[in-house]
């Protein structure tokens, strides 16, 4: 289905990693949100260093823009496979800017509009074709109307460790990148783009990804331990802890393995650190054992999920939401923990900071899931909320005959430390008394594993209620989680425009799952759920917990994210 998207620019960028398109991306995004437009990025590629195809889509709009769309206004290909790689995206309004050896032989090239632009040939006579890139920034942000005299300082931030030759020779490129473009326009050889009005306040704003809000949202919550293995797409959350571990006090530890990761976060609890470990769906594979610890000795646990396509190493650098079933039931045994799924990049840090705090003050595993989509797409927001962020460690200092796991009406005994306090603090992995002695006795077992589902319950009543959407009286309700959020919104409100009326919910927390979501369930004529994964497993746990079946689904387990002109079209039909 084709959507006019007449208030924004999709711009494609495609060719092989290792061409600098990761590069051209961050110079352009960051120039063109300093002009005052608002601006949303995502990447997707192959799982290698070099070599492969892949792609970054850039929205530029006046307006708020969030989501993905197919839609290409302009690509610029950097290899000859460029093209054939987004096919499906392209029409006859696409301009593809580029060398013509790269796409005018190409047949599925023939019905796009077509630019020739050499950006290497220009990058020679500057004195190396290593300033292609910089000639390409020049032409794209000319054709946006950015001003010249920003690129020129982004330039030469950008590059100045390089020396006074490259910073010059970057700038020279850029300026002939902007001198090329005004002579496009005046060819009128461009599909028609939209005037963008420039607002000054959005250059103050920032520009972050998932990744960065994540682990923004640690930092606020107090984290000062870091473990992770590297393991795509989770790694950028600690190389971004790392990478400010002196600045904000976090001691960051790449650790040799997942088994590792999640045993020394587990001890750092213990003594009283705040720990954040980040990992994928295999890595987190390796940590059940020591989830179920933290289950049976009730330590507090932050972990971050990136997840991706599996079954075992799957499509390590595609996006997936396939994870929610395998950290619900991980561990054995029968033990409280708390699951976030942010949809937002202002979620993604107010849950993570939350879940420091919950983890603290109840006792309990708390994992953050996102995906590769979500981690790897950026776009600009006013602020982050962190005014009344508050750091609560729910830490006692102990007294003589202190008992680690007194039994209490609520569930939640007094956490201490040791060194905090003349008690004695022990834990243990086996079934044991309040005092930490190891126990066989079935009644002391049984409160023990109540004392949990106690915990559990309170935990039920301070879920985060779904985001609730669209027409609040219709009696068809769409539901989503996690990183679909802005895709769906846009989507539902695009079926407004066209008459159709829907509930939509949202879900940032999907265990425990907040009991008011049954009011939107049990007297909806239809329900669709929206998950990128293939069986349905949200939808499985609203039925587990409610007793209400899903109208229909869709399901999207292709290794790529759902986008707007997607969704419209299959909501259309179930409508």
């Amino acid at each position: 289905m084709t959507i006019e998207f007449n208030d924004s620019i999709s711009i494609v960028l495609c060719g092989a990693a290792g061409q600098g398109i990761a590069t051209v991306e961050t110079l352009l995004t960051t120039a063109l949100k300093k002009s005052g437009l608002h601006v949303f990025s995502t990447q997707e590629f192959m799982s290698r260093v070099r070599g492969g195809t892949n792609s970054t889509t850039i929205r530029v709009s006046a307006n708020r823009v969030q989501s993905y769309c197919e839609k290409i206004d302009i690509l610029v290909p950097f290899t000859k496979e460029a093209v054939s790689h987004v096919k499906n995206r392209l029409s006859p309004t696409s301009c593809i800017l580029g060398d013509k050896q790269l796409f005018e032989k190409n047949p599925d090239a023939q019905s796009c509009i077509m630019v020739d632009v050499n950006y290497e040939a220009i990058a020679e006579e500057i004195g190396h074709r290593v300033y292609s890139n910089s000639v390409a920034v020049g032409v794209l942000a000319g054709i946006l109307r950015t001003d010249r005299a920003l690129i020129v300082e982004l330039m030469a931030n950008k590059f100045q460790s390089k020396g006074e030759k490259i910073v010059n020779n970057n700038i020279e490129a850029v300026k002939r990148g902007c001198d090329l473009a005004d002579e496009i326009m005046a060819s009128n050889k461009l599909p028609p783009i939209p005037s963008l009005t420039n607002q000054p306040s959005v250059g103050s704003e920032l520009f972050l990804s998932g990744r960065d809000a994540v682990a923004l949202g640690a930092i606020a919550g107090g984290c000062n331990y870091v473990l992770f293995y590297p393991m795509a797409p989770s790694t950028g959350v600690g190389a971004f802890l790392a990478r400010n571990r002196l600045e904000f006090g976090i001691v960051s530890d790449q650790t040799e393995d997942e088994i590792s990761a999640v045993n020394k976060a587990f001890g750092a609890w213990y003594a009283g650190a705040r720990a954040l470990v980040t990992t994928s769906g295999g890595g987190f594979a390796l940590m059940t054992e020591g989830l179920s610890l933290a289950g049976v000795t009730e330590m507090p646990l932050v972990i971050h999920l990136g997840q991706r396509p599996g079954p075992a190493t799957g499509m390590p650098t595609r996006t997936e939401q396939g994870d929610l079933e395998l950290v619900l039931y991980s561990g054995h045994g029968d033990f409280p923990r708390v699951i976030y799924a942010p949809g937002t990049l202002k979620e993604a840090f107010s849950v993570t900071q939350h879940a420091f705090n919950i983890a603290a003050e109840y006792q309990v595993p708390v994992i953050i899931l996102t995906d590769h989509y979500f981690i790897n797409t950026s776009y600009n927001i006013p602020s982050l909320d962190h005014k009344d962020t508050k750091v609560e460690k729910h830490i006692i200092e102990t007294k003589s005959g202190y008992k680690r796991y007194e039994f209490s009406e609520d569930g939640i005994s007094p956490r201490g430390i040791p060194g905090r306090g003349t008690g004695f603090i022990r834990v243990d992995s086996h079934t044991h008394t309040q005092d930490s002695q190891i126990t066989e006795d079935p009644i002391v077992r049984r409160k023990m594993v109540d004392k949990g589902f106690k915990k559990l319950e309170l935990l039920k009543k301070i879920a985060i209620k779904p985001s609730i959407l669209g027409d609040g009286n219709s009696k068809i309700v769409v539901i989503s989680w996690g990183s679909t959020f802005h895709n769906v919104k846009d989507a539902v409100t695009e079926l407004g425009k066209k008459g159709y009326s829907m509930v939509y919910l949202h879900f940032s927390q999907v265990y425990p799952i907040h009991e008011s979501t049954f009011n939107y369930l049990e007297n909806a004529k239809k329900i669709i759920m929206i998950e990128n994964n293939a069986t349905g497993q949200f939808a499985q746990q609203l039925y587990l917990e409610f007793g209400v079946k899903m109208t229909s689904k869709i399901l999207k387990y292709t290794g790529y994210p759902f986008s707007i002109e997607e969704l419209v079209s299959k909501l259309e039909k179930e409508l």
